[in-house]
């Protein structure tokens, strides 16, 4: 596999990070999505938490039970340290994924997970991430409300700045969002990108696709998709997004001017 690259719609210093059961990579394709009866709880939410090697973990799960999550530096929750991505399946209050995957920024590439837990419908979300290699990781979050805010495209239309940030570094990124969901910036490399932002049906989350022009792009010109999630209180937009065979993509934290 090739590592997470970076590039990026925008980042900043992170001060705010999402979450899911689990400190590990990320999922897209794989799994068809939870599945869920009525007596099933549901997982979708935005999760704030902490994991037993004392990394702070944010995320959110959507509708559809794919997961976005950032988990930050041991004992440093203000450090990026990695991003996941998967999907959950649910059976009763048990949530699972078989197709985790873990971007770390730390020098240890991209890693493959599973992860198992339990899960309380807008109150907590506990479980164990277990790598290929044997290694468990055991993450507890709780549900913040945030989630149920409606989405909008006035909210977050702007212009943003930041940093992009991946195992190949952090650059710092300047981007715009139209009133329409246009989205446009470049990188201080120079790689240029564009793309488009529109709210989800449910929950404060966006949707994001974004194509990179080439050149200093490590994207070169793939197109990327993913989530945008807009933190109102601290003026931050975090957007995570891979490509198709998830293998590349881009991870930001931006703030709005």
């Amino acid at each position: 596999m090739t590592r997470f690259q970076h590039v990026a719609v925008v980042a900043a210093a992170v001060s705010l990070v999402l979450a899911i059961p689990g400190c590990g990579g990320g999922g897209g394709g794989g799994d068809s999505g939870p599945s869920q009866s009525p007596a099933d709880e549901n997982p979708e939410g935005l999760w704030i938490g902490s994991t037993n090697t004392n990394r702070t973990v944010g995320g959110v799960v959507l509708d559809d039970g794919t997961y976005w999550v950032i988990y930050s530096q041991e004992g440093n929750s203000n450090v990026i340290a990695g991003a996941l991505q998967g999907r959950f399946s649910t059976n009763g209050n048990t949530v699972s994924s078989s197709n985790g995957r873990d971007f770390n920024f730390e020098g240890l590439g991209v890693n493959d997970f599973t992860s198992s837990g339990t899960v309380a419908e807008k109150q907590s979300l506990d479980g164990t991430v277990t790598y290929d290699g044997g290694l468990e990781v055991f993450v507890s979050a709780e549900y913040s409300s945030d989630y149920e805010l409606a989405p909008s495209l006035a909210t977050i239309a702007g212009s943003y700045s930041g940093s992009s940030v991946a195992s190949g570094g952090v650059e710092f990124t300047t981007a715009t969002i139209s009133p329409d969901g246009g989205v446009s910036g470049s990188s201080a490399s120079g790689c240029a990108f564009s793309g488009s932002v529109a709210p989800k049906s449910r929950g404060n989350v966006y949707d994001l696709s974004v194509t990179f022009n080439g050149g200093t792009c490590a994207n070169g010109t793939a197109t990327v998709t993913g989530v945008a999630y807009y933190d109102a209180a601290n003026s931050q937009l975090v957007s995570m997004a891979l490509n198709s065979s998830r293998t590349n993509g881009f991870l930001a934290i931006g703030v709005k001017d």
